[in-house]
């Protein structure tokens, strides 16, 4: 079974289903009984269209469960409307969807949230790890939406900025490799900037270009996480690189700043650079101020308590970091590497171990768990010396 091709057609799906009157949460659960049925049915029988066979059994399943609440008898009505067999339209009704998604009646953290889990494929998991929630608030929140929404037509698209967000968060976790979603995001963010003149849409698209021409660059051959510092620059994407930095600097022409175009400047700054110590750390700590005024969000605060610790020195960085919540993801990480900037090699393993265990990330957490372990041999080396 393709759960890549299931994948694909899950959003064409839904929107046939909201264009003949369902309510998002009911087709929603309608097209998940689907896929489970085409689990079940296609290893043996796969059918000629597989949307068009996804949609009529989605339809079908709605209607069915639509009988059965007696609240809601008058969908009976509609059963006139089921597709008619024969070969699905070959429409990409991808990016309608997120707008749709994008509820009014929403507030933009559950647009995303519900938008993430229905249309993006992403699990509640790595939803609420995005987010930096308890997987069971996000649970709560993304049934919550679902309750708002339920019985309203998406009739009424969502704004830019939300769009942007979801897609944002689609392409990180794609990036992370859980789910390989980050070449759909740029597909669609693609789309969105042709179909929208928007500076923050062309610097999310900036932003991911420059983010995925170093992907291949990442992993070693053994599968293990190459931080940025050491990573063959040779095998990046340089014709990405340089679409992406010409978009971002056409966007920046345009003086209206926002979070995309700065997150693209300090990515731009890392491509610029031949090596790792010749990036310009002043300028991506000035990209930084720019960005914690935007956002006031503690991750670019972290992000920038790095960049002022490689800009003028560990010390200053972990003074930066002693301001943080300690709580904060990656702060251990961050406060290791910070450490170990600053010689102090037995905080550094310790904070390194820390770190390590608290990692949801496997290949972050393997990667931890191996500078913890260098620290230690360093360290024994040199008791024993």
């Amino acid at each position: 079974m393709d759960e890549a091709l299931l994948r694909s057609l899950t959003p064409g799906v839904l929107t046939a289903l909201v264009r003949r009157g369902a309510d998002f949460a009911a087709a929603g659960d309608a097209v998940q009984d689907a896929l489970v049925e085409a689990v079940r049915v296609w290893p043996a029988d796969p059918p000629r269209d597989a949307k068009g066979w996804l949609v009529t059994v989605a339809w079908r399943k709605f209607l069915d469960a639509a009988r059965a609440d007696t609240a809601r008898r008058r969908r009976e009505d509609l059963v006139d409307e089921e597709p008619a067999p024969g070969p699905a339209p070959a429409v990409d009704d991808t990016l309608q969807l997120y707008f749709l998604c994008a509820h009014p009646s929403l507030t933009p953290s559950s647009a995303v949230a519900l938008t993430l889990r229905a249309v993006g494929g992403l699990t509640t998991r790595q939803i609420a790890r995005a987010y930096l929630v308890p997987e069971a608030t996000m649970a709560q929140r993304i049934s919550r939406a679902k309750r708002t929404v339920s019985g309203a037509r998406l009739d009424r698209p969502g704004d830019v900025a939300t769009v942007l967000r979801v897609l944002y968060l689609v392409f990180n976790e794609g990036y992370s490799g859980d789910v390989d979603l980050a070449a759909e995001a740029i597909r669609l963010t693609r789309q969105l900037a042709t179909a929208i003149d928007h500076p923050e849409v062309a610097g999310l698209l900036a932003l991911m270009l420059l983010h995925h021409a170093r992907r291949a660059a990442r992993t070693a051959p053994d599968g293990s996480l190459v931080p940025l510092a050491e990573q063959d620059r040779r095998r990046w994407d340089t014709r990405a690189i340089a679409e992406g930095v010409a978009i971002l600097q056409a966007a920046l022409a345009r003086d209206r700043l926002g979070e995309f175009q700065a997150q693209a400047a300090v990515a731009a700054l890392h491509a610029d650079a031949p090596t790792a110590g010749e990036t310009d750390w002043v300028q991506i700590v000035e990209w930084y101020d720019e960005l914690a005024r935007l956002t006031d969000s503690p991750v670019v605060r972290l992000n920038r308590a790095v960049a002022v610790g490689e800009a003028d020195g560990a010390r200053a960085g972990l003074a930066e970091l002693a301001e943080l919540d300690s709580s904060l993801p990656r702060y251990a990480a961050v406060a290791a590497y910070l450490h170990e900037r600053a010689g102090d090699l037995i905080t550094a393993a310790r904070l390194y171990a820390e770190a390590a265990k608290k990692a949801t990330d496997l290949l972050e957490r393997d990667h931890l768990t191996r500078q913890a372990a260098r620290l230690h041999t360093l360290l024994d080396a040199h008791r024993h010396g």
